[in-house]
């Protein structure tokens, strides 16, 4: 198993520290940043590799690259996504695809989040789960929110921001374990998603894995301080979580 990390987005409502960073990298603990977070969680729970999807400002990760893998024992495999300024994220993980081959636990580079998420993920295995989702469950959900709708027995039935939150069982926080036997059916609905609207998330690509019949998982992450941070605002809630870890 090994950790994937989505960092090559701009975060435009970021500026000015996006003017020179990709999102990932913006501090939220003094030098900290969102990306040295979910790399100490990773080594925290024993991966040694990750492979990190860069794009946007790229060079700034490839510069720290070996500062980063002393920092928190792990090799790190840049994989470039060329399309990182045009396209969404649904192209940026397939760039990963051949990292999926050997299960991951992935991760938003732009999600503050505990270790305790990964290893809510980690003990939600064994039951012949292929794709389980990180899915908070508490918190009170409004438009902007990546929404799921989740049967008991089947497993998400609905994935979209494009939902009302009344409909939904909660909240993908970003963080998913995706085990080595899903690699080809994902690869092949990320494709699909993408090359139907480059505009697309990843988690559009999970909604066609549904939609042919693929159980997709969650597991419920309990009351558990975490962000997805897109704005200044979210930023300043992320600074207060960060510290707390």
């Amino acid at each position: 198993m090994i950790g994937l990390v989505l960092a090559a987005g701009a975060g435009r409502r970021l500026r000015p520290y996006t003017d020179t960073l990709p999102k990932a990298l913006v501090p939220v603990d003094g030098d900290t940043t969102i990306l040295d977070l979910t790399l100490g969680n990773f080594a925290e729970i024993g991966l040694t590799e990750v492979a990190i999807i860069v794009g946007y400002r790229k060079e700034a990760v490839y510069e720290r690259k070996a500062a980063l893998e002393q920092k928190y024992g792990l090799k790190l495999t840049l994989i470039d996504n060329d399309k990182a300024e045009e396209w969404n994220n649904a192209y940026s993980l397939w760039c990963g695809r051949d990292s999926i081959k050997h299960t991951v636990i992935l991760a938003n580079g732009d999600t503050v989040h505990p270790v305790s998420v990964e290893k809510t993920l980690l003990a939600a295995r064994g039951n012949g789960q292929k794709i389980i989702l990180a899915l908070d469950t508490v918190k009170q959900l409004a438009d902007e929110e990546m929404k799921v709708v989740v049967d008991p027995a089947k497993g998400v039935q609905k994935i979209t921001k494009l939902m009302d939150p009344a409909e939904a069982t909660g909240e993908y926080i970003g963080v998913t374990l995706i085990e080595g036997e899903a690699a080809e059916e994902l690869a092949d609905a990320l494709k699909t998603t993408f090359e139907r609207d480059p505009d697309l998330y990843y988690e559009d690509g999970y909604q066609e894995l549904v939609n042919r019949g693929f159980k997709v998982d969650v597991a419920p992450i309990g009351d558990v301080k975490w962000v997805e941070i897109d704005n200044h605002d979210d930023l300043a809630k992320g600074r207060d979580i960060a510290c707390q870890y």
